[in-house]
């Protein structure tokens, strides 16, 4: 059997879809019972693959009901036996029997489509499920009288399927085939002679069925019959078909039919039993028939998906031997209770955001083993994905991408795809796919800020660290990763790294010298982030830098000037008063803010209760009236500090003469070291000077009193006096009541000297002024109303009166 030459056939069929992904269908075909390893074909050279893409294609095979009986050989490109196939087994009477593979390669995604033809060889003789048939016929049996025997069961189709049957001997009886719906055959013995019983009781026949296999093998199974006395009736069923109809989820005892035979004998001829006579089916297993009512009952469980009808014979019997016989058709009706199951043929774990719209991920096979709407699938995914389900072929499903990905926003996606049948109700399975989404360099780095500013300083340390710049990527791993540049440019014609650095991993930025406030307050620069993709992307910011004044500097006099060759003296009068500015201290700070914020105060001092220095000018003045006891040569240290931490601080000497000439204040500097022609020049220019000030001041002083005493004669007789005065009127003015063109109230306000050696003034206010007041019952009369404390009173003072 096995020494004939395998024919093997290929078909191929390949065609091209527009998901990115080639599909294709290739047929072999083999006889059953190959031995393990058997080459089956070569699906690389078939399909027009290289061995070497199988291997890179990770390619598997993938069968819809699991059972590995065909094995991928990917360093041969072959496809080979795995497990000794048995046609009968696999695909029982059905015609053809095929097995149906799916070769999936990934990187990309390919999907071929094998289909593997299992032919028959005759391995199996036809056999009788009873070695025997025993039948009680009386002699009476008119001739025609038909008998069923037992059909025989031959696993295998086709040719090599049971052919023909024989009855022997052939003396009483002969054999009636009759062809069935289903293609088998019904057998029937026929009496063709008529029995005698006295002239042999016991017939003994061989029923022989043979198939058409080569060699040929054959089944046989033995004939009893008994020869009764006469039975003249033999049972008639009232129909020859009865039809029923059940779905395939009833439950066992279910009632299919009742079957019906009457016999026109009495007695035990009359009695009628039924039975079920098929013996090549499960239908025995399936159901049961009462052999005195004749009813039909389901014992086993229904598949629609495995048998969609039954037809059951059943033989009716008397107790003399006769029989008829009837068959029940038996409709099976599908229900929905198979959820579609979802087998993934093909995925990719991971894919590029860069991937275009249409990109295969996974493909998909769906089975449902319903009929009709309830085995129709359709698959879907949830909403707000950037994916979508395709129909590739029946029962086939891709899902490809809807829209560009994008990893930022969503580096992972958890897809649950669901199917579900048209049955009522609805049965679905669903399966849960993470895919993750690869990187690819499609962000800049971006800085926390739109500007920097930083402070330092000045005088610090070189490689101080100023501040830290920080630029984030939003993409992954290698091109997230930043760097920082600084780039070049020039800070008052000196290149910017001279001044800073930029550290390309953490963005510190160190001062590389130290910094002076007095040279540079400020510069900017900018940096530049640069990630790690390729090619790179880069974004730049801008830096200030600011330098903060530290306390470096100490005050410069200017004023007076030391000179280490002459003495400088400021000469006081004797007859100076109260806070009488001999002179003031000029100082400067080179630094800013309150490092610059200058305190003069006195130091040391010949006599401390004669001057003081004003602490925020400078301004040496006296605190009391100058006495001829006081000393004519006044020494004074005055200390001059800054307000920065910690304070500096610079000291000037101050020579002060008190005497009212040029000779007393000589007399007292003769230890002083002088020029001569100096101390000539210096001496006619003192007398020069204190001679025209002289002058000036005793001018001043008379035309000062004469016009004080001129003022106090004036405001007696107007005091004193009676006459109406007559009122000025002002121009602009204007009477408020409407009676007149001068205000009412008028105020005056007071000024007199308390000196005649200064020339400030003081102003009498509020309680000292003069306030005159118009009485609106006379005219031209004008009260006078002084306050008590005014110094009009005192006869002695010279008084202003100015208009206020």
């Amino acid at each position: 059997m096995w020494g004939r030459t395998m024919r093997r056939q290929v078909l191929l069929f390949v065609s091209i879809f527009s998901l990115s992904s080639v599909f294709g269908q290739v047929t072999y075909s083999i006889p059953e019972e190959m031995t393990k390893g058997s080459l089956v074909g070569n699906i690389a050279q078939d399909l027009g693959l290289d061995v070497k893409r199988l291997k890179s294609g990770k390619a598997r095979i993938y069968t819809e009901d699991n059972a590995e009986y065909i094995e991928l050989n990917k360093d041969r490109g072959a496809l080979l036996v795995k497990e000794r196939i048995d046609r009968e087994a696999l695909c029982g009477q059905t015609t053809p029997c095929a097995l149906h593979l799916q070769i999936t390669l990934e990187d990309p995604i390919e999907f071929y489509t094998v289909t593997v033809e299992i032919n028959d060889i005759n391995d199996n003789a036809p056999s009788f499920k009873k070695d025997e048939m025993k039948f009680r016929i009386s002699e009476s049996a008119a001739i025609g009288a038909k008998f069923v025997l037992e059909r025989a069961m031959d696993l295998d189709v086709g040719v090599n399927g049971l052919q023909s049957y024989s009855l022997k001997p052939t003396d009483n009886f002969h054999l009636k085939l009759q062809n069935q719906q289903d293609g088998s055959k019904k057998v029937e013995m026929v009496l063709q002679r008529q029995l005698d019983r006295e002239t042999q009781e016991h017939l003994s026949l061989t029923l022989t069925a043979t198939d058409g296999g080569d060699p040929q093998l054959s089944g046989t199974m033995r004939v009893e019959i008994s020869v009764l006395d006469a039975n003249d009736n033999s049972p008639v069923f009232t129909q020859e078909i009865y039809k029923a109809i059940i779905t395939e989820i009833a439950p066992k005892g279910t009632i299919l039919s009742t079957v019906s035979a009457v016999d026109a004998d009495e007695g035990s001829y009359g009695k009628v039993s039924y039975s079920i006579t098929n013996t090549l089916d499960d239908v025995p297993v399936m159901f049961r028939i009462d052999e005195d009512s004749g009813v039909v009952s389901l014992t086993g469980n229904l598949d629609y998906e495995k048998a969609q009808h039954y037809e059951i014979h059943v033989q009716a019997s008397d107790d003399g031997g006769l029989t008829d016989s009837c068959k029940i058709i038996v409709e099976v009706t599908d229900t929905n209770d198979n959820h579609p199951s979802i087998n993934i043929m093909s995925k990719t774990n991971s894919i590029s955001e860069n991937s275009k719209p249409g990109t295969v991920v996974t493909i998909f096979n769906v089975q449902d083993p319903d009929s009709g709407e309830n085995g129709k699938v359709a698959c879907n995914i949830e909403e707000h994905v950037p994916f979508l389900m395709k129909t590739t072929s029946k029962k086939f499903f891709s899902l490809v991408t809807d829209s560009d990905l994008d990893r930022e926003r969503a580096s992972e996606y958890n897809i649950t795809v669901t199917c579900s049948d048209e049955g009522v109700p609805s049965l679905s399975s669903s399966v849960t796919l993470t895919l993750q989404i690869s990187d690819v360099n499609d962000n800049a780095p971006v800085f926390e800020r739109s500007s920097y500013e930083a402070y330092i300083v000045e005088n610090n340390t070189p490689g101080l660290s100023i501040f830290t710049v920080k630029a984030t990527d939003a993409d992954w791993n290698q091109n997230a990763r930043v760097s920082y540049i600084l780039e070049e440019s020039s800070v008052n014609g000196v290149p910017v790294s001279s001044y800073v650095s930029v550290s390309a991993d953490s963005g510190i930025i160190h001062a590389v010298r130290s910094f002076d406030y007095e040279q540079i307050k400020d510069f900017h620069f900018r940096v530049k982030a640069q990630d790690g993709g390729s090619p790179p992307l880069s974004s730049n910011v801008t830096v200030k830098i600011l330098i903060q004044d530290q306390n470096d500097n100490p005050p410069q006099v200017l004023y007076p000037v030391q000179t280490g060759g002459s003495v400088v003296a400021e000469m006081v009068p004797r007859s100076a008063d109260v806070g009488y500015l001999v002179t003031k201290v000029v100082a400067v700070d080179v630094d800013s803010g309150q490092n610059a914020w200058l305190s003069y105060k006195l130091q040391k001092a010949t006599d401390r209760a004669l001057f003081e220095v004003g602490l925020q000018n400078g301004e040496i003045r006296t605190i009391r009236q100058v006495s001829d006891k006081d000393a004519v040569k006044q020494r004074l240290t005055v200390i001059v500090e800054d307000n920065g931490q910690p304070s500096r601080s610079a000291t000037v000497i101050v020579n002060v003469a008190v005497a009212d000439s040029f000779p007393e204040v000589l007399s007292e500097f003769t230890d002083f070291p002088h020029d001569k022609e100096y101390n000539d020049n210096l001496t006619f220019y003192l007398v020069l000077a204190l001679a025209v000030v002289s002058f000036l001041f005793i001018t001043c002083l008379v035309v000062i009193i004469s016009v004080k005493i001129y003022r106090w004669r004036q405001s007696r007789i107007l005091y004193h006096s009676n006459l109406p005065v007559i009122p000025y009127y002002p121009p602009r003015y204007s009477d408020t009541l409407g009676t007149g063109t001068l205000q009412h109230v008028y105020n005056y306000e007071v000024c007199r000297t308390t000196d005649s050696r200064k020339s400030d003034c003081k102003f009498g206010r509020a309680g000292s002024q003069n306030v005159l007041i118009m009485d609106p019952s006379s005219t031209g009369t004008m009260q006078r109303v002084q306050s008590e404390k005014s110094i009009l009173d005192e006869p002695d003072s010279p008084l202003e009166v100015r208009k206020q």
